[in-house]
C-alpha cells in the first residue's frame, strides 16, 4: 500500500524511490495501476509471461472506493495492460499547452483541478515506471504538438518518489523533444515519508495542486 491520504507516514512509506534504484537490466517491474482493469491485466500478464520477474505494485487504499477507478466489463475481457494512459477528457489535443505526467491516484485529483481551472493541460498517467515506457511516451508527446511544457507531478516529497528516475530517463536519454521544457511539482523535501496531521496533509495537497498548475 502506498499513497498520500492523510493517514500518517506508515501509509506512504513503500519507498518507491528505493525500488527504482534497484531497477536495472530488466531485473524487476515497478508499476502503479490506477484502474480496476489495469490492475487485473497486469496481474494476468505476470502469470502468463514466459519469463518470471518480481512485480512491485504501488496502490493506495482510496482507489478501492473511488468510482473513477472502476472499469467496464469489456475492459476486463478485452485489451491488455497499458504502460501509459492518455487523458480521456482531452477532445482537442491541439489546445493543450502543458502535459502533466504523474503516477497513481494523484491523476484523478489533477483532473478535477484541471477542470475547475479550465487549464489547457493534459493529464498523462505513467502506469509502469520500470521498465520505462519510452516509446509510449514519445507517441503521447507527439499527440500534443502545441504543448511547450512537461511537468512531472508526484505526491511524495521531491527528495523521494520517482522524480529523479523520471528526470534521468527523459533528459539523460534525450527522450524529451526540444520544444518541451521539463519541470516538476511535489511536496517539500522531508525526512519523513508523510505527515501525521490531516490538517497539514490538506494544506500540502492544496500547495501541490497550486504548484502543478502554476505558470
Amino acid at each position: 500500500p502506498h499513497g498520500y491520504e492523510g493517514q500518517g507516514p506508515e501509509h506512504s512509506s513503500a519507498r518507491l524511490e528505493r525500488f527504482l534504484t534497484l531497477a536495472a537490466e530488466d531485473s524487476i517491474q515497478v508499476a502503479q495501476p490506477t484502474t480496476a482493469a489495469q490492475y487485473f491485466h497486469i496481474l494476468r500478464r505476470q502469470i502468463r509471461r514466459p519469463v518470471s520477474k518480481p512485480l512491485i505494485l504501488m496502490t493506495p487504499k482510496s482507489l478501492l472506493r473511488n468510482p473513477q477507478a472502476k472499469s467496464k466489463t469489456e475492459e476486463f475481457i478485452e485489451g491488455h495492460f497499458k504502460e501509459t494512459l492518455d487523458d480521456p477528457q482531452v477532445k482537442e489535443p491541439a489546445d493543450v499547452r502543458r502535459i502533466l505526467i504523474c503516477s497513481g491516484k494523484v491523476a484523478y485529483e489533477l483532473a478535477g483541478q484541471r477542470n475547475q481551472r479550465s487549464a489547457p493541460a493534459a493529464i498523462v498517467r505513467l502506469e509502469q515506471l520500470y521498465p520505462f515506457p519510452e516509446d509510449q511516451l514519445s507517441e503521447l508527446f507527439d499527440r500534443y504538438p502545441n504543448a511547450s511544457q512537461v511537468r512531472w507531478v508526484q505526491e511524495e516529497p521531491v527528495n523521494m518518489g520517482a522524480w529523479d528516475f523520471v528526470f534521468k530517463n527523459l533528459m539523460g536519454r534525450g527522450q524529451l523533444p526540444d520544444r518541451l521544457e521539463l519541470s516538476h511539482a511535489g511536496r517539500a523535501e522531508s525526512a519523513s515519508p508523510g505527515t501525521g496531521s490531516m490538517a497539514i496533509h490538506k494544506q500540502e495537497q492544496e500547495e501541490l495542486m497550486e504548484a502543478a498548475f502554476a505558470d
